[in-house]
């Protein structure tokens, strides 16, 4: 009876065949062949060129991927073309995608249909030789009426621009294409006129969503998919690691974890930008890489079987992003206990935002920081090394984050400092010898709160407790596994209050 059930639902969501308990997936963390002069504009025939080297790298690693069973690929945001072009200069890699939604079209079979889809062609015949799901990120060219409603934006050259992902099936049939909708410095593309919402659905384990780099850090259209039940997204971008809180494989996680969601992430290697981390991961596990200083500057292939996660049916019930009336407010989460005056608070620049802190004493202790009414309190067993001595800190904000990116968030951190001073508190830092178990705990704004856990030489540790409650309470409590404690926080994001 629920086999029949399993098949009915799969039949009403697209899928002809009931989905498996797992499957293979690969994601391929590219090392990009760029133009050196990306701001030359080149001919079809030179852009071609270039493309193709980076797309028979791609073919072997297809192959490769195929090899270990892998039925779906990942590659990577600017893996075929790079990046740092202007409007004019990258028009000589565009192709126009079709929309999967209009028309049915496998580059592969019917390569004459549409003129200079030459890449389009290629990822198609990549997914059919080698029998996978297949997920790449191109230049689109999509016209556009000057004489139009002024909400579509439609650009003065009567075109727009976008970074868009196409995802192919197993017989090389085009099934979905996303435009990103949160750019990063791209002088040569348009944001969409509307956030898209794009899923595709797969025999073997259900449907997908698609997001591309800054997308994750935004309400749409990432938080949009998974409260629409979608428990798998596809992931390819081009990350520049921010370390204490926004390293790629850091957040990965976290946002896998705190969106009890499957993350399938593609990123570009590249170590002048500080490019690396990629991953597969689950609500519950973690496959990845992130090269270290010194490894050689080449791609990585990651394969994983991951388990398939259920649809979340009633998603929609759940509490909308712009009213988070069921958790704390500003004027109610001021009843967390007032900072100890044995712990002074400091103000120290983490991430471009204005941090208090409080310094930790070795051995243990109970602290509480505060940034304004937002309150961060720890209680921690904290096991220095002997080998030399470390600083750490608890950190609290509460704000709009401004720099490179505007968005709201509230965060609770504890870190690692880089030296003995207090100022050092909220640099860079990689590695440590200080063990620590503890319980960090924030009462927030929003229930979107994404926990990491980051130990010495970027490894990732899972936490072993996360509680949520009702009136917006989030608790993490961890010990150290596998190295010193780099960094532990809970990264909250104010998704309702970006547009004030």
């Amino acid at each position: 009876m629920l086999l029949f059930i399993l098949i009915i639902v799969n039949i009403c969501l697209g899928q002809l065949e009931p989905v498996e308990d797992s499957y293979v997936a690969a994601v391929y963390e590219h090392a990009v062949v760029l133009n050196p002069e990306p701001h030359v504009p080149l001919s079809r025939h030179e852009a071609l060129q270039h493309m193709q080297r980076n797309l028979d790298i791609y073919e072997e690693q297809a192959a490769l991927a195929a090899q270990q069973g892998a039925q779906i690929l990942v590659f990577p945001e600017d893996g075929i073309h790079g990046f740092n072009y202007t409007r004019s200069s990258i028009c000589g890699y565009l192709e126009t995608v079709p929309d999967p939604q209009q028309e049915s079209w496998n580059p592969c079979e019917e390569p004459g249909r549409h003129n200079d889809t030459e890449v389009l062609q290629r990822l198609s015949c990549m997914a059919r030789r080698y029998n996978l799901y297949l997920a790449a990120n191109m230049a689109d060219l999509q016209p556009c009426p000057l004489k139009t409603d002024p909400s579509t934006a439609c650009p003065s050259d009567g075109r727009w621009q976008f970074n868009t992902n196409v995802v192919f099936n197993s017989d090389g049939l085009l099934v979905a294409r996303y435009h990103k909708h949160n750019l990063y410095f791209e002088e040569a593309f348009n944001a969409p006129p509307q956030p898209e919402i794009v899923t595709f659905d797969t025999p073997f384990a259900g449907r997908f969503g698609l997001i591309i780099c800054f997308d994750i850090l935004f309400r749409d259209p990432t938080v949009t998919l998974v409260e629409k039940g979608v428990r798998q997204l596809i992931f390819s971008t081009a990350w520049m690691n921010q370390l204490p809180l926004l390293d790629t494989i850091q957040f990965q996680r976290a946002f896998s974890t705190g969106a009890n969601i499957t993350l399938l992430s593609a990123n570009i290697r590249n170590d002048r930008l500080i490019m690396t981390g990629s991953g597969i991961y689950t609500p519950f596990s973690a496959t990845y890489h992130h090269a270290k200083k010194g490894d050689p500057e080449e791609g990585r292939l990651v394969v994983a079987r991951v388990p398939v996660l259920a649809p979340l049916w009633g998603t929609e019930s759940t509490p909308s992003v712009a009213e988070p009336a069921a958790y704390c407010l500003r004027e109610s989460c001021a009843d967390p206990p007032p900072p100890d005056t044995a712990y002074p608070t400091f103000t120290s620049s983490m991430m471009h935002d204005p941090f208090k802190f409080v310094l930790l004493n070795e051995g243990g202790g109970d602290v509480t920081v505060c940034d304004g009414a937002f309150c961060c309190h720890l209680q921690y067993k904290w096991t220095a090394h002997d080998k030399r001595k470390e600083l750490y800190a608890l950190g609290a904000f509460s704000g709009t984050h401004v720099v490179n990116g505007r968005y709201a968030v509230q965060v609770c951190a504890v870190v690692r400092c880089a030296d003995l001073e207090s100022s050092s508190c909220g640099q860079n830092v990689e590695e440590a010898e200080s063990q620590m178990d503890f319980s960090l705990e924030g009462r927030f704004e929003t229930r979107y709160v994404y926990p990491a856990v980051l130990a010495s030489g970027l490894v990732l540790e899972q936490p072993e407790e996360l509680e949520k409650t009702a009136d917006g309470r989030v608790t993490m409590k961890h010990a150290s596994r596998t190295g010193g404690l780099v960094t532990a926080c809970l990264y909250g994001r104010m998704y309702h209050l970006d547009n004030e």
